[in-house]
């Protein structure tokens, strides 16, 4: 089923957009970015994450938040400050699963489909994780080649799922968004081409540089690994194994769509997913509640815990890293970000879960330059809301 799920419907349909170039090179106006970001099933054909039939409530809490005061970077902040110097589209603060904080901006309502970019990331590994318990996966530390064959022979015929994971592959990559001549450049060129098999063809040509297990290089490439491993093993679209295992299960309000690399192909499992503010909270609440659903064990007992924690490099050095999770470090400035973690995406996008206090929080925002936009440190934002939901 191909992109504008619910066109006749969706408010922002008929907006003028920009090009996927354009958002990579951190080329779009203020406004284009709003526009392009909460309709990016129109710049790839996509595939629909399908809801159910029951929608699980969000009731509000009995204290909601409207205070939030804190210093970062030199200064005092607030609730309004963040919002504006950030350009936070829409933010939703949930605890104990009830809504303490619901603000939209730009024109977004809870209709708007937001686009995810790397927090697409998370729910590719989550997906591994229910792979793992149904055993479509057996291990882990099973070799990413006994589900993707034509990668045989080349420089990840020795890496292990676990290794893809934690993006220690030891295969070299090069991140840089706004370098056309980089790695991640070459992943979108493929993407923007659309034909079959591309994508794959891009990671099967890379060398190595370093053994497997040794070293930490983020590497969207190696997200589409792990999609086609997961492709592999579960034998369906990702798209439909997202509805069937967690989307309709956890009770998700509105429908999803998914970028796909040709017509047809498989997700871009790195980035490309488009769903409701609300949505995004209800999938932090399935992984704070330890991955059960409609009275069921989705992932593996443990999973969210191990996903969301710093690794352990080979040779013992800590990896501030998880499973395309990334653990938030405390410092004195934010002692209560102990034990918590996050998915985050270029352009602003964050999904951050603290399990010890029991919060979640959705922060999408509209950023014009891929990075470096954040003049209040995300970090400390969410610190701060948690603060101040006691």
């Amino acid at each position: 089923m191909a992109g504008n799920a619910q066109a006749d419907a969706y408010p922002h349909a008929g907006e003028t957009i920009g090009t996927a170039r354009q958002l990579y090179d951190g080329a779009l106006t203020p406004d284009l970015a709003v526009s392009t970001f909460r309709n990016i099933d129109r710049l790839f054909p996509s595939r629909v994450i399908a809801r159910g039939r029951d929608v699980l409530p969000l009731p509000p809490a009995a204290r909601p938040l409207t205070r939030v005061e804190f210093a970062c970077n030199g200064r005092r902040w607030d609730l309004y400050d963040c919002l504006a110097v950030n350009r936070i589209a829409g933010l939703l603060v949930l605890k104990d699963g009830r809504i303490a904080l619901e603000l939209y901006q730009y024109g977004n309502s809870e209709r708007t489909r937001w686009m995810s970019m790397s927090v697409a990331k998370s729910i590719t590994s989550t997906l591994i994780g229910a792979a793992l318990h149904e055993g479509r996966i057996g291990s882990l530390d099973e070799r990413v080649t006994q589900y993707v064959a034509p990668l045989a022979g080349s420089a990840y015929e020795a890496v292990s799922i676990r290794e893809v994971l934690t993006m220690t592959s030891g295969v070299r990559w090069n991140e840089d968004y706004t370098d056309p001549d980089s790695d991640r450049r070459r992943l979108l060129d493929a993407q923007i081409a659309q034909r079959q098999g591309a994508a794959l063809e891009l990671m099967a040509h890379l060398p190595r540089v370093a053994p497997p297990g040794t070293v930490n290089n983020y590497s969207t490439g190696e997200t589409q690994v792990a999609g086609e491993v997961l492709n592999g093993a579960v034998g369906q679209p990702l798209s439909h194994y997202l509805s069937e295992r967690i989307w309709q299960r956890v009770g998700m309000e509105a429908d999803a769509t998914w970028w796909l690399t040709s017509p047809g192909g498989i997700e871009i499992a790195g980035s490309g997913i488009g769903a409701t503010l609300r949505d995004y909270g209800r999938f932090g609440l399935f992984f704070l509640g330890g991955g059960r659903a409609g009275g069921a064990r989705i992932l593996p007992a443990g999973w969210t815990d191990e996903a969301g924690s710093a690794r352990t490099l080979r040779g013992g050095a800590r990896l501030d890293y998880g499973y395309f999770w990334w653990p938030e470090v405390p410092t004195a400035a934010t002692p209560d970000t102990q034990g918590a973690f996050a998915a985050i995406g270029i352009c602003g996008q964050r999904l951050y879960i603290n399990p010890r206090e029991r919060v979640v929080i959705v922060c999408l925002s509209a950023w014009s330059k891929p990075q470096g936009m954040d003049i209040v440190d995300c970090t400390d934002f969410c610190a701060a809301l948690v603060a101040a939901l006691r």
